[in-house]
């Protein structure tokens, strides 16, 4: 049985007087937050969704900031790779001039310097740093200026010639993710963008009794090949063929040894796996493919080994020397085609990028419509209707003032009052 007491009234107006502060002050902090959910009492069943939309919603905004930042790198690759093709296209017309059989030697020799500039400027797109400071044709080397100019003395050129020009960048496996499980390459490497010939590699080594003496695994083009102890030449062969690598391997029928060949114009990247923490198979020493792993990420090809299948920028060098030798044959048969086979992997490289960007553009304008869906329905769930809530803090002011005019009517007196 509840006490009557003279101080029960006082009590009980306080009490409610106090909940009614709260009320207010609940109130007056969802519209400062924006937010009607401050504790999850408040609305588990919306607190549950609202953490759920939160998120996803962090998600799609990485996405789509991964689309733009992909976007804006594949634009500044495909704009230098154009710069290259025109270039390409300008030496292209002057092999065609010198071998049509009515220029001089001189004139070939004029010719030759023009290509040795214009081979100078392709080198130097070739090391274009992006907008985020990378090497945009580095592959994953990216701080690495992918391509070094050695320059030396052409006979019939004189000197400050570019002699050679080799590749330092790496392979291209950096990704970004535009959706869920969902990946672009953001890389293109200039050992694909920057090459002419498919290459191959012919070991000399005889393979016919060669056995895997231990467990490894050796990389194609950045792709692992796993080896298990026992494994023959034709069931490396098998292993390599059934990959991923763009590559195709067989056996070369005089020397029975190993033959790697492109089935694209790129550099072929070939490494054996590291010897830590156990001993593994050195399968591409032993075959005579590689003479150790690559130092400086440059191929360490085996002395013994044939390679066939050059650059961009071997293709140049073969015509621009040729023009210094007058040797109107070679121009007009290996220099054109050679010029035509750069042109060739350019333009397919050109189109691969520019698909790309595609792809990442596309993907950020569905992302750009998928945002506001959501941040709208975290906005149902969370956000306060701030009419609504205006409304109800007026009628909880209102109701305040009115307890406290009545309290002020019926408490009872106290002494003070008697002291008047």
């Amino acid at each position: 049985m509840r006490r009557i007491a003279t101080d029960m009234p006082n009590a009980d107006i306080q009490y409610y007087l106090r909940r009614q502060e709260e009320g207010l002050s609940n109130m007056q902090s969802q519209i400062t937050s924006g937010s009607r959910i401050r504790e999850l009492r408040d609305d588990p069943l919306a607190a549950s969704h609202a953490v759920r939309y939160e998120s996803y919603l962090a998600r799609l905004e990485r996405f789509e900031k991964n689309a733009l930042y992909a976007s804006d790198h594949y634009n500044a690759a495909f704009n230098y790779m154009n710069e290259a093709n025109s270039v390409l296209q300008r030496i292209r017309e002057l092999a065609v001039t010198g071998a049509n059989g009515t220029y001089s030697g001189d004139d070939l020799k004029l010719m030759g310097v023009e290509i040795n500039e214009l081979l100078k400027e392709l080198t130097a797109l070739s090391n274009k740093v992006g907008p985020d400071t990378r090497q945009i044709f580095a592959g994953d080397k990216v701080f690495t200026e992918p391509f070094r100019v050695v320059e030396g003395t052409v006979s019939g050129g004189g000197e400050n010639m570019v002699v050679r020009v080799e590749y330092r960048g790496a392979g291209a496996s950096r990704k970004t993710e535009i959706s869920d499980q969902a990946y672009l390459n953001l890389d293109i490497g200039g050992g694909e963008v920057f090459w002419a010939e498919k290459m191959q590699i012919f070991s000399s080594v005889d393979a016919t009794d060669y056995r895997v003496n231990a467990p490894g695994a050796f990389f194609i083009d950045g792709v692992e090949i796993n080896v298990s102890a026992g494994d023959t030449l034709p069931a490396i062969v098998a292993k390599i063929n059934d990959s991923p690598a763009p590559v195709k391997a067989y056996v070369d029928p005089e020397t029975r040894g190993l033959v790697l060949e492109g089935t694209n114009a790129h550099l072929i990247r070939a490494e054996d796996s590291a010897e830590e923490p156990e001993p593994r198979a050195a399968v591409l020493r032993d075959l005579g493919i590689i003479r150790g792993n690559m130092e400086n990420n440059a191929p360490n090809w085996n002395t013994s080994a044939r390679v066939a299948g050059g650059s961009m920028f071997d293709m140049v060098i073969r015509l621009r020397d040729a023009m210094f030798r007058g040797d109107q044959e070679f121009i007009g048969s290996q220099g054109i085609a050679g010029m035509d086979l750069a042109l060739g992997n350019l333009g397919s490289r050109i189109a691969e990028i520019g698909s790309r960007q595609e792809r990442a553009e596309m993907a950020w304008v569905r992302l750009n419509q998928e945002i506001p869906d959501l941040a709208s329905g975290l906005a149902r769930e969370s956000s306060v209707n701030m009419a609504d809530a205006a409304t109800d803090l007026k009628m909880m002011q209102f109701a305040h003032q009115a307890s406290l005019q009545t309290a002020a009517r019926i408490l009872p007196q106290t002494l003070l009052d008697f002291l008047r």
